[in-house]
């Protein structure tokens, strides 16, 4: 079943579920921060599901970039609102139910995009930091073109092809052996020498622009429609259930990456694609290995102006550190792995006509204006809205109705309108006038204090609100009832048959003894009724985090909601937590600042939440209807750092304070900010100041980094 539209985005008189895509991210407050991040969790979510599941992107590459940059950028100013549902903290989406799952051995993870160069020269700042590297040191790295197609993983046992899968949601995938077995360019067992006896190989399904254009002229012929662009036509042909469809598609794969269990030697990235073609994969040819950044610049320089006399599609390139020692040190951080990066591409412009100006009404009442276009294609994608942000920025622009505007695919949430071509503007044309009653209530409209925003005020009896709290509840990264989209939360909303989140669990009951039972309506039947009953009792059990974030506190994020349940485990515990902690001298909310990533601010919507009574009362009723049950830390291996608190003060020598938080969490410890009595480890280095006081005082066992250094080299219980 395709995801439902995010109405934030695509349908502006609708309502946009949070806000605000309306201000640009050096002019965001904290909260308005926080919304924005909720709303581009949602609406990468839809299109993650649309591109990796249904094979059917609704946007282009450069507009999926946009929206991701825009969230890195957010996430760069206020990094402590980042949440769990975050892009950076997710890869792909769910695995179809047409396909057996499969889970990865290793995740597949997502690359983290670059833009500029001066980003590219960030990222490998970065990489030198997290190693302690000196400033002027330099290493190899590979750059490769970044091939459009589909993630595959190939397992081979013996040399022998034994199971292929999806990336999907990056942890689980989907087996496509059958469909990979009939791609020509896939070796079925592997020759050469030195093959590890157990064998993953990662690549990318493809098809060549040539092949592509004969298939959809074949379909024309055969009166089918087209694919849009021949990644989708990849994709498409790669998950057909029948892997007959399959074989008479012109599919190929490129291997880019290999993990071997046991056996292998290799040091360097580049060897391991050396091996690669050696055991009888396709490996591109445009692979160069670099020594300095002026050379990948070459590289991107050189691919970017080729990229249109090559066989197949590329929207960047992809630079690894080449020393297969320093990436396993840098590991990951979210969906992305620290040692890669890939320069995209940059996207386009186009004028076309700004036919209305509309305004969405978002779940916290923010007014957001987005304009109506005479739909332009750009780089190959029909664009027909676009932001306008906010009425500062429509003054500031000067935008009407009426006008030739420029728009812009990259660098925002959705295309955004850069300008106006004021020389074919008519004599007739009129300023816009924001109102100052809400388009879905009728309600006052007000700008806060402070704000750029303006907001509906009615938010007990506005529906664009109601409606969006619900939608929110049941999204993606909260309870992800398939089926319970927004068209059909508005219109239970509409008939009083959902109003709020407990009147979802308690539906089929009421169905059964209503006059106008649910298989009545228009557009239903007995299937389709029982279809989303048995889709609602499936999320009758759920984790503790995704139903933290199902709330939609606000500036609770996924990332969040993970990090309070992960502390306080229970959900009894937490509301318990939350009720000591509204006093703001107690140990609970100290303890609640103590957590790392958790600053006043967040601390003060989160206490709000849990001491309106309304909320708590919501929560009990769930209660009643669901299991949570005590929320499992997942670590790689039990160590004597598992499940406890670590606080790191002073200079450490042998990791960067990265590197070492980073693996105090791969070994199951919870790092904090600061020393109270709940901290287990207190890991001292160079000109330690009041936390290694504060650790003495309350008589925290101290460890050198000599100490934190032999833990880490494998003092880990059996």
């Amino acid at each position: 079943m395709k995801p439902e539209l995010p109405l934030e985005v695509y349908s502006p008189d609708l309502g946009n579920p949070n806000d605000p895509a309306s201000i640009a991210v050096d002019r965001l407050n904290r909260e308005q921060a926080a919304q924005e991040l909720a709303r581009l969790a949602a609406t990468i979510a839809y299109h993650d599901r649309l591109y990796f599941q249904e094979d059917a992107p609704e946007i282009s590459d450069a507009d999926y970039d946009a929206l991701v940059v825009r969230n890195r950028q957010i996430e760069a100013r206020f990094p402590d609102l980042r949440r769990l549902d975050s892009p950076s903290k997710r890869v792909g989406a769910p695995v179809s139910k047409g396909f057996k799952k499969v889970k990865h051995r290793v995740p597949m993870l997502s690359l983290e995009n670059a833009f500029t160069l001066e980003d590219v020269t960030n990222f490998f700042e970065r990489v030198g930091r997290f190693l302690s590297l000196a400033p002027a040191q330099t290493f190899a790295v590979v750059a490769e073109p970044k091939i459009d197609g589909l993630s595959a993983a190939l397992h081979y046992q013996n040399g022998k092809l034994r199971l292929a899968a999806t990336r999907g949601d990056g942890s689980e995938g989907e087996d496509i052996t059958a469909n990979v077995r009939q791609i020509a360019t896939v070796p079925q067992v592997l020759q050469g020498k030195n093959i590890p006896e157990s064998l993953e190989v990662r690549g990318e399904i493809y098809m060549n622009r040539s092949d592509f254009f004969n298939l959809n002229h074949q379909r024309v012929q055969e009166g089918e429609a087209e694919f849009a662009n021949p990644r989708n036509a990849a994709a498409g042909s790669v998950r057909q259930l029948d892997a007959s469809v399959t074989a008479r598609r012109p599919l190929r794969f490129f291997a880019y990456y290999y993990e071997a269990i046991s056996g292998d030697t290799t040091t360097t990235h580049h060897e391991c694609l050396q091996n690669l073609e050696n055991w009888g994969f396709s490996v591109a040819s445009e692979i160069r290995l670099c020594q300095s950044l002026a050379e990948l610049a070459e590289f991107y320089t050189e691919m970017n102006g080729k990229r249109a006399d090559l066989a197949y599609d590329i929207d960047g390139v992809v630079y690894k550190v080449d020393e297969l020692a320093w990436q396993r040190r840098l590991g990951s951080v979210g969906r992305t792995p620290r040692y890669a990066v890939a320069h995209k591409f940059e996207a386009e412009k186009a004028e076309t006509i700004l036919e209305e100006i509309n305004i969405q009404v978002g779940r916290t009442g923010v007014l957001t204006p987005v304009a109506r276009l005479k739909p332009v294609t750009v780089g190959g994608v029909v664009v027909s809205r676009a932001t306008l942000h906010n009425a500062d920025e429509i003054d500031r622009k000067d935008v009407r109705a009426g006008d030739h505007v420029i728009i812009q695919r990259a660098g925002d949430v959705i295309p955004q309108v850069v300008s106006v071509v004021l020389n074919k503007r008519s004599a007739a044309s009129k300023e816009f006038v924001f109102p100052n009653c809400c388009p879905a209530c009728g309600g006052e409209v007000v700008q806060i204090p402070g704000e750029v925003a303006r907001r509906c005020m009615n938010r007990l009896l506005c529906p664009a609100q109601a409606v969006e709290h619900l939608r929110h509840f049941v999204s993606r990264d909260a309870f992800d009832i398939e089926g319970l989209g927004i068209r059909h939360i508005e219109a239970f909303y509409q008939d009083k048959l959902i109003q709020s989140p407990v009147d979802i669990f308690t539906l089929e009951e009421r169905d059964k003894v209503s006059l106008t039972p649910l298989r009545a309506r228009e557009g239903w039947g007995s299937q389709s009724a029982n279809n989303l009953f048995e889709a609602i009792n499936e999320r009758r059990t759920i984790s503790l985090d995704r139903f933290i974030y199902a709330l939609g506190i606000l500036q609770i994020g996924s990332v969040t909601a993970k990090l309070l349940a992960k502390h306080y485990r229970t959900l009894p515990v937490l509301v318990e937590a939350m009720q000591q902690a509204q006093d703001p001298t107690s140990d609970a909310y100290r303890d609640l600042l103590n957590l790392d990533g958790i600053g006043e601010s967040m601390a003060e919507d989160l206490l709000s939440f849990f001491h309106e009574p309304h909320n708590l009362a919501v929560i009990h009723k769930l209660q009643d209807q669901l299991l949570i049950p005590e929320f499992i830390i997942e670590t790689a291996a039990e160590s004597v750092l598992s499940h406890k608190t670590i606080v790191f003060t002073g200079t450490l020598e042998k990791m960067s304070r990265a590197e070492a938080k980073a693996t105090a969490e791969r070994l199951g410890a919870k790092v904090a900010g600061s020393v109270s009595k709940k901290t287990n480890f207190v890991v001292v280095g160079a000109d330690a100041g009041s936390k290694a006081k504060a650790a003495a005082e309350l008589g925290v066992e101290v460890l050198t980094e000599e100490q934190w250094m032999e833990i880490c080299n494998g003092l880990v219980k059996k």
